[in-house]
């Protein structure tokens, strides 16, 4: 079972607790009934947790954070030690011809790092480890994104097929009512001809309605890798709607989201590439010491040296403006992205708000009025004051009405689930379980 609580605030959440709110925000972003659940069927708790621990483009990211732990240990260490061995004076001519007259130096030399260079190499790899970070966050609210607006789009269709089920039922009885008033001589041939077409029409939008349902099953399925459904329904009430703050108050929200703290860690990134790259600017100083042999007098010595190279920082100027360029750009991508993500959200905040009110009115006055017309049709029919096409014609106006309600529901919805990934918070207050 799935306990989701509170997030508080004022806190960074560290990655594994980050992980465990993203998955409570989207199992709370759904109403699902669980209590009675029969095995077969699926909950939103439940296709949120199968694709946080099996969808492979989450998991690749404990690979990646491997690697820049690896290169983290890399840039730690400090400059190598080498060992060089040179021979001079041998396998001449004349005075120098053999190994008699050769000089032997065996020597030891390394680098000094100057400008903290380590320091900026480790610094650099660590600020790419929190960009990673982020960007598995951010990854994570598309991933569970994608997974509630399947569930909510495969529901809605699974609501679709049933009123495909009625339809068909529902045909069976116009065709059935038609067929007794026909032997009855109140009625031509032609309209139970009309009504086995009908029928038949009803059986094939259902087909394909099944047809379409098992494949929104397994598009959903393969979030988690699966390659095979292993449940019949989904559960869940696609008709209730949590109520919603101010539009201000979510855009605040977003612009603190994930998807937006990628871009202050890669600010960060970047700051630290312009320290690592001003480090080179600063001239290392390489030493070497050894003992040389002359083997003519059989004497040995010492040697020792120091070099360093002139103008690095003349020579370096130009990885420092690139870096600083590519600092400043982040910023530029961020406002844009900033803009991009007001305007989506203002057209999903409205467009759920607008569909709330359409599934309200379509509930409490469309339907009800629908559903008493169709049965006072049906019954002036079988009193022979209305046509066959006047019945069915309001048999075709309730199901459309049905039918926009599941849509207007299911749009409601899917707006809300975009609403909580680029808010990355829940609207409902509620505990799921």
């Amino acid at each position: 079972m799935l306990f989701c609580k509170p997030m508080s605030t004022g806190r960074r959440l560290q990655p594994r607790q980050t992980y465990i709110h993203l998955l409570c925000l989207f199992a709370l972003a759904f109403n699902v009934a669980v209590a009675h659940a029969e095995e077969t069927s699926l909950t939103l708790a439940n296709a949120v947790s199968r694709t946080m621990a099996q969808n492979p483009s989450l998991r690749v990211f404990d690979l990646r954070l491997q690697g820049l732990e690896g290169s983290r240990l890399t840039a730690n260490q400090a400059p190598a030690y080498e060992a060089g061995l040179e021979v001079e004076n041998a396998l001449g001519s004349g005075t120098l011809q053999g190994v008699d007259g050769a000089e032997y130096t065996l020597s030891l030399s390394s680098v000094i790092e100057l400008g903290g260079k380590r320091r900026a190499r480790t610094g650099a790899v660590s600020s790419r480890y929190d960009l990673m970070e982020a960007e598995r966050e951010a990854e994570t609210l598309d991933v569970l994104g994608q997974v509630t607006q399947r569930y909510v789009a495969t529901l809605a269709l699974q609501e679709k097929l049933d009123l495909a089920t009625q339809s068909v039922e529902l045909s069976e009885a116009i065709l059935n009512t038609v067929t007794r008033r026909t032997k009855q001589g109140a009625a031509p041939e032609a309209e139970v001809l009309r009504a086995k077409a009908a029928l038949a029409q009803s059986r094939i939008a259902h087909s394909a309605l099944q047809t379409e349902y098992e494949k929104r099953k397994m598009a959903l399925a393969s979030l988690w890798g699966e390659t095979r459904v292993d449940f019949q329904r989904l559960q869940g009430d696609l008709f209730r709607f949590e109520s919603s703050e101010r539009f201000e108050v979510l855009y605040q929200q977003a612009s603190e989201s994930p998807v937006i703290r990628v871009y202050a860690s890669e600010r960060r990134m970047r700051d630290a590439e312009i320290r690592l790259a001003r480090s080179q600017s600063e001239s290392d100083i390489r030493w070497q010491i050894g003992a040389r042999r002359l083997e003519t007098t059989g004497d040995t010595a010492l040697v020792a040296g120091i070099s360093m190279p002139l103008f690095a920082g003349r020579r370096n100027r130009g990885e420092v403006q690139a870096a600083r360029a590519a600092r400043d750009e982040v910023q530029y991508r961020q406002e844009e992205a900033l803009l991009q993500l007001h305007a989506l959200l203002f057209e999903a905040y409205h467009t759920r708000q607008q569909n709330i009110d359409a599934v309200e009115q379509l509930r409490s006055t469309v339907l009800p009025d629908l559903t008493k017309a169709l049965d006072l049709t049906r019954q002036a029919y079988e009193r022979g004051r209305y046509s066959y096409v006047e019945w069915t014609a309001a048999q075709r106006e309730l199901l459309s009405a049905r039918e926009a309600l599941v849509e207007a529901a299911a749009t409601a919805l899917l707006n809300q689930a975009l609403i909580e990934q680029l808010t990355a918070q829940p609207m409902t207050q509620g505990h799921a379980r």
